[in-house]
């Protein structure tokens, strides 16, 4: 609904990583009873899962604590997906999505939710489209009526097409070409790092590409991706199962099953060698530089430790990059990145970046930063992290892990249980999270970082202001 960067930043960035703050360590006294008690304590959440005769998938995970439910379907199309000539596709169907169905006219769905007291929103990333809504307990079944309605049929019309479009282009004006540092690193980065279309196009979305969707485009991308074996129901919260259960079929069991549309080829060559680019951002008053790593495919053991290494090096005040870089050299007031950031660690299926970013005060101190940087990553090339730093590491990990899955409005929680379904047809996998980090040794962190934070692997962009500080 609202694809704005800053929501979007804000939703990624506050799930980002399962970073934050967490219970320091055990005493270092305990009974044998309580000693056993922590050795078993782990995330557990309910989960069922199963599809219809039609293709949808279906994660349950009840939660009674409070009498509300959050409900919503991922639909695996994303930026990776669209269609060449049609940048920025996928993001102008999610706003399409709320301009009628079947049986709800424009903006109904909207007031039905917010009606009933609830919250809701979309959004587009690489490798999905959401949908969710946050409601009342009692008011579920309807709310899983009206996510039946447009699945089943989307009021496909000219001026919604129009209208939305739009809509649209003035979020690309509003947040990207009017406005300082509208796409750095987000948005510019990715494009410069990757060789595959499909990861390095404009996601948000080319004017003319845009001004060239038609409404049989718009027509047979409804056709293509949102149909039901190619998406995920996520329930979570306070509901009687044989009941949702009942509803889910009843709603959502009739809509006609189609052909699961075959991905596109995503993957992305090795880098061999380094790259350097320069930007100018006319509204920018100071510099920027960013840069960028390809990393380990996700899922595999090395994707597992480069989330441990991310925490090390760039999570939280603690992260040896701000110190170095903020506390002890004062570049900049702040350093920040990670691996997705319009998303988190596991939310993705394809090519994805680690990245680092910063906006400084000296034009000039670009290399220094760049020499500071290297230092810290050659010393973790060097020398495994201390016993202390990796369990720091991986209580800050554990804790965001904690915050999403305990969240009241529960999206964190859903968007993975959406993301194993989707990606790995396996949403209890959220609950295997802990083993796989706790398994992870310091030796095994030093050598990713040696295998993958090359400089070969790396890009770097360097952000030049077009205007100078107080310059209005």
């Amino acid at each position: 609904m609202t694809s704005r960067r800053s929501a979007w930043l804000a939703t990624a960035l506050g799930a980002a990583l399962l970073a934050g703050c967490a219970a320091g360590p055990r005493p270092a006294a305990e009974s044998a009873p309580a000693q056993a008690a922590a050795a078993v304590t782990g995330i557990d959440i309910p989960i069922e899962y199963y599809r219809l005769d039609n293709g949808l998938r279906v994660v349950l995970s009840r939660d009674p604590g409070a009498p509300t439910v959050t409900a919503g379907v991922w639909y695996r199309i994303g930026f990776r997906n669209e269609p060449r000539g049609r940048t920025g596709f996928a993001h102008l169907f999610e706003h399409l999505m709320f301009q009628g169905s079947v049986n709800l006219g424009k903006m109904e769905f909207i007031r039905l939710v917010e009606g009933n007291g609830g919250i809701l929103n979309g959004s587009t990333r690489f490798d999905y489209t959401n949908y969710f809504q946050v409601v009342p307990a009692h008011t579920l079944e309807t709310v899983l009526w009206a996510e039946a309605d447009r699945m089943r049929g989307l009021a496909i019309t000219q001026d919604n097409l129009d209208n939305q479009r739009s809509v649209v282009q003035n979020e690309v004006r509003d947040n990207v070409l009017n406005r300082p540092y509208g796409g750095f690193p987000w948005l510019s980065l990715p494009q410069l790092a990757n060789e595959n279309w499909h990861n390095a196009h404009n996601f948000y979305g080319d004017m003319a590409d845009l001004d060239a969707a038609t409404l049989a485009d718009v027509r047979g991308f409804f056709e293509r991706y949102y149909a039901p074996g190619n998406a995920v129901l996520v329930v979570a919260g306070d509901f009687d199962r044989d009941q949702v259960r009942g509803w889910i079929e009843r709603y959502f069991g009739p809509v006609p099953a189609r052909a699961t549309p075959p991905r596109p080829d995503v993957s992305e060559p090795r880098q061999q060698a380094g790259k350097r680019h320069t930007q100018t951002d006319a509204l920018a008053p100071r510099p920027g530089l960013a840069l960028a790593w390809h990393v380990p495919p996700r899922g595999t053991p090395e994707h597992y430790v480069f989330g441990l290494l991310d925490q090390i090096l760039l999570q939280g005040e603690d992260s040896r990059l701000w110190q170095r870089l903020v506390r002890e050299r004062g570049h900049a007031g702040e350093v920040a990145g990670g691996v997705n950031l319009l998303g988190n660690l596991f939310d993705y299926d394809g090519p994805m970046l680690w990245m680092v970013y910063l906006v400084h005060d000296d034009p000039a101190a670009a290399d220094a930063i760049l020499a500071d940087l290297d230092a810290e990553i050659a010393r973790m090339q060097r020398e495994p992290p201390s016993a202390a730093e990796l369990e720091r590491a991986l209580t800050k990990l554990r804790a965001g892990l904690y915050d999403l899955a305990g969240s009241n409005t529960r999206f964190g929680l859903t968007n993975l249980l959406a993301a194993f379904a989707l990606f790995d047809d396996d949403p209890a996998r959220i609950n295997r999270l802990e083993e796989r980090f706790r398994a992870i040794t310091p030796e095994q962190i030093r050598q990713v970082a040696a295998d993958w934070l090359r400089p070969e692997n790396r890009t770097i962009l360097t952000l030049a202001p077009g205007r100078t500080a107080g310059q209005p």
